[in-house]
């Protein structure tokens, strides 16, 4: 089976995808293409028993879960804190929301509130079966999509502990597509995915990681999260908009851009330890001339700037904005370290971010 479609991989039985290095595959996802469901990558510990994927694999699911809360319930968006009546009324929005969407309430309930008070908690009395059938649900509807897939990497020879893995998360709602090293067996059908466009050199990826929600900060980017809890009471850094998509040509890949002022068009990016790869920095420059041959400027921070020095940070947007909505027109900046003040020792990235 060849495909070029998402749509058309399927969901209903674990897949090995060839013909498409695992790291491009990645690329390929970010931004999250149109017809595809949600995607969350996972990279295999190395010769796993079925049971240690699954288990892991809930673990990590359930989390992105909680940090995904706002965008799955987004009518509980008000409540900021469980003190008082806070729970109670978060869990009372999870069960009509349940109620609504074909969840199961109960579970929906209890992970709303252990969404809100930021822990992991207890599993509770729910089945591994229950939790991975809730959480397929849950992500998928943090994305506004039908699905979600879980896009195993494995780089070690697989075996058939990974495709009995697949076989009963598949059962429990998630699509499983294999990259990189395929489970040998007959259980996993491999299908060759052909890349509609080029998508330049590998990167290196995350162990785990999903897509940006368009529209919001990143859950898993603390600096992403302080910089709009700082712009948020700005009355200039009005009509920001978070992780959008933009494409400058309609011969070239669309572009995933961390802050975005469309009227002044100007793009800011919050770069962390995976910008300094080699590859990574070259198709940050490649994206920088496209954008900039667009019209648009490109401020670039590190995590480490928008964690220690966020006042600077402010001020320079501040500045940059005030020029372009008074007419003056600056071009493309690069902010690096220069920018942190004298005397000031800062690594140039920060790892603390996650993709």
């Amino acid at each position: 089976m060849v495909t070029q479609s998402w749509a058309d991989l399927p969901l209903d039985r674990p897949i090995g995808i060839d013909g498409v290095h695992p790291d491009l595959l990645s690329v390929l996802i970010e931004p999250l293409p149109a017809n595809a469901p949600a995607i969350v990558r996972w990279t295999a510990p190395p010769r796993p028993r079925a049971a240690t994927v699954v288990a892991a694999l809930l673990i990590e699911l359930d989390r992105i879960a909680r940090e995904l809360f706002s965008a799955w319930l987004p009518e509980a968006a008000d409540i900021d804190s469980a003190a008082g009546a806070g729970a109670a009324a978060v869990r009372s929005i999870a069960l009509k929301a349940a109620q609504a969407r074909g969840h199961f309430g109960p579970f929906l309930a209890d992970l709303a509130e252990r969404s809100l008070r930021r822990r992991a908690g207890l599993t509770g009395p729910y089945s591994p079966e229950v939790r991975a059938a809730e959480l397929a649900k849950v992500i998928a509807d943090a994305y506004g999509r039908h699905r979600t897939a879980i896009l195993i990497r494995v780089d070690d020879e697989a075996d058939q502990a990974l495709a009995a893995a697949g076989r009963w998360l598949c059962d429990a709602g998630f699509g499983i597509w294999f990259t990189g090293w395929l489970p040998r067996t007959d259980a996993v059908e491999v299908v060759r995915f052909a890349a509609p466009v080029d998508v330049g050199e590998p990167l290196e990826d995350e162990p785990v990681s999903y897509p940006a929600i368009a529209g919001r900060p990143h859950p898993a980017s603390r600096a992403e999260q302080l910089l709009e809890a700082s712009l948020a009471p700005l009355a200039w850094a009005a009509d920001r908009e978070w992780n959008q998509t933009y494409q400058p040509h309609p011969l070239t890949n669309p572009i995933r851009v961390d802050l975005l002022w469309r009227a002044e068009r100007l793009m800011v990016e919050i770069d962390g330890a995976e910008h300094c790869q080699p590859a990574r920095f070259a198709a940050d420059r490649q994206r920088d001339v496209l954008l900039q041959l667009d019209g648009y400027a490109v401020l670039r921070f590190t995590n480490h700037q928008v964690l220690t020095h966020r006042d600077l940070v402010l001020r320079q947007i501040e500045q940059f904005l005030a020029g372009r909505r008074a007419g003056a027109h600056k071009g493309v900046t690069h902010v690096g370290t220069e920018a942190v003040p004298a005397g000031t020792s800062t690594p140039a990235h920060s790892d603390g971010r996650k993709r």
